[in-house]
């Protein structure tokens, strides 16, 4: 290993050490509702040791300072995001396990479910589950949602930190200081969750339920306090208020960036939330329409079903008013809804599947093979690529870049869906709940159990992964990881 890696590795360690220090501080704020709830005593042993693991593994990182003119490139950031969302996970599971709630393995899947902001669950009854729990599984998929890196790296790390800011998925930043832009995210993330609960205790929710669906509706993850998800509340104005926040945390902040600045004709160039609404009235006009008397009695009942189902799959969010399970005879709405998931929210948001603004370069590569085919060959034609504030033209690059994604997303999810039907499951079953896991969305058909085989299990765990971490960065980070280990193998051979 040359000088380069070894100070390279030096400045991951010690990014590392920062994040699981202002980890194991968040590990502790569920004891809040702990000590509220008369949990204390029973509960905040798992999470005091869960933080005392992170503090050590903390030190362990703390290797000598590094300069702090030194930045983080994208090579560093692959590595840090990789590692970190490895650790945290583990660190996250620690609580279900210790609490003697969940399995290790489920635990595990509980915790990406969390941090990938899925929502699949393991815990088959929340309505009798520690309080202390629910609310550790919001605040993963609340701190998922906005990238926890991104989130310490606007709070610790400073403007060096512009490598992790790309790992993370971030294409675009907001403004041109790294920074400034995570604290952009940060505070607007929090208004709009503080601005979701207000509106959820004023429609009939208590406190607790509104502080939790607020977090996970805001972050496209859909845990829910109550079994039968927002059908629970078998209210309009709830499922409404529900509804706004998944499509404000499935628009990209660039965009929420460029409607606070007013800036309306940069707003009417971008696509993504164009595209969004038209395959959200297409998948809503599809449901309803071939879904009364099915599983919706009448219209009125169609449109209102229809439309949350819609939203939360196109958004990436998971919450339910209905019993999916139960849609074994409605396989046009299984199949509509499983390609919403697929296809996802805008980049740079918080929700998941293939992005929106990949479509929209996917689309636009199409517009432009045909016109370069019609227009003389000599023709320069720009097209336009409107992404928040900024303007790209489509270019080989984007081109490339989207069909990458899109290909490594579609090659997982199809072995995803091998895996599951080598386990008895059916085809629609495995093609709905592969595609949940993958989008990070967490609607279920009934697989995603306690009981379900480990190879099921894990497979979807790997498929929530990959699908939040959009492929690359983990391909990039284990084939560093691999080249710098073979460089020391050969070095030391050489020495002999």
């Amino acid at each position: 290993m040359n000088i380069y890696s070894k100070k390279s590795y030096a400045i991951v360690f010690r990014v590392l050490s920062s994040l699981l220090i202002f980890f194991s501080v968040i590990l502790l704020v569920p004891l809040i509702f702990s000590i509220f709830y008369g949990e204390f005593f029973r509960i905040a042993y798992a999470f005091f040791i869960a933080s005392a693991i992170s503090i050590l593994l903390a030190y362990i990182f703390r290797i000598p300072k590094r300069e702090k003119t030194e930045a983080i490139t994208s090579k560093e950031g692959a590595l840090i995001v990789l590692m970190s969302w490895i650790i945290v996970i583990f660190l996250s599971s620690l609580p279900y396990y210790l609490s003697n709630t969940l399995t290790m393995s489920q635990a595990i899947f509980e915790a990406t479910s969390g941090w990938t902001t899925t929502g699949l669950t393991m815990i088959t009854d929340v309505e009798n589950t520690s309080k202390s729990l629910l609310a550790w599984r919001s605040i993963t998929q609340f701190l998922g949602g906005a990238g926890f890196a991104i989130i310490v790296m606007g709070a610790i790390i400073g403007p060096t930190g512009l490598g992790l800011y790309q790992a993370e998925g971030r294409i675009d930043n907001i403004v041109p200081n790294i920074r400034y832009s995570a604290r952009i995210i940060m505070i607007a993330y929090t208004a709009y969750a503080i601005a979701g609960m207000i509106a959820l205790v004023i429609a009939g929710m208590n406190f607790f339920d509104a502080f939790n669906h607020s977090l996970t509706a805001l972050a496209t993850g859909g845990f829910s306090t109550k079994n039968s998800s927002i059908g629970y509340y078998n209210s309009e104005i709830i499922e409404i208020i529900i509804m706004i926040l998944m499509w404000l945390g499935a628009t990209g902040f660039g965009i929420h960036y460029v409607f606070w600045l007013r800036n309306w004709k940069a707003l009417r160039k971008n696509y993504e939330p164009k595209q969004m609404a038209f395959f959200t009235i297409l998948g809503v006009t599809i449901v309803s329409l071939t879904g009364i008397n099915k599983v919706f009695p009448d219209t009125s009942q169609a449109l209102r079903h229809a439309s949350f189902q819609v939203i939360s799959a196109l958004t990436g969010t998971g919450f339910s008013t209905v019993d999916l399970s139960k849609w074994s005879n409605f396989p046009t709405g299984m199949f509509v809804l499983t390609i919403l998931m697929l296809l996802g929210g805008c980049m740079d948001s918080t929700s998941g599947g293939i992005k929106q603004y990949r479509i929209t370069v996917l689309i636009k590569a199409i517009y432009l093979a045909v016109k370069k085919f019609l227009l003389p060959r000599d023709a320069i034609i720009q097209v336009e690529i409107w992404k928040g504030h900024t303007k790209k033209y489509l270019d080989d690059t984007l081109i490339r870049e989207a069909f990458i994604i899109i290909g490594l997303y579609m090659v997982s999810y199809l072995t995803g869906v091998l895996v599951l039907t080598s386990h008895n499951y059916t085809l629609q079953q495995s093609m709905f709940e592969v595609a949940s896991a993958i989008a990070g969305v967490g609607l279920s058909c009934g697989i995603t159990t306690p009981v379900m085989p480990a190879g099921a299990l894990w497979t979807l765990i790997v498929e929530m992964f990959l699908g939040r971490l959009e492929f690359l960065v983990v391909i990039y980070a284990i084939a560093r990881i691999i080249r710098d280990l073979s460089s020391r193998r050969f070095c030391k051979k050489t020495a002999v």
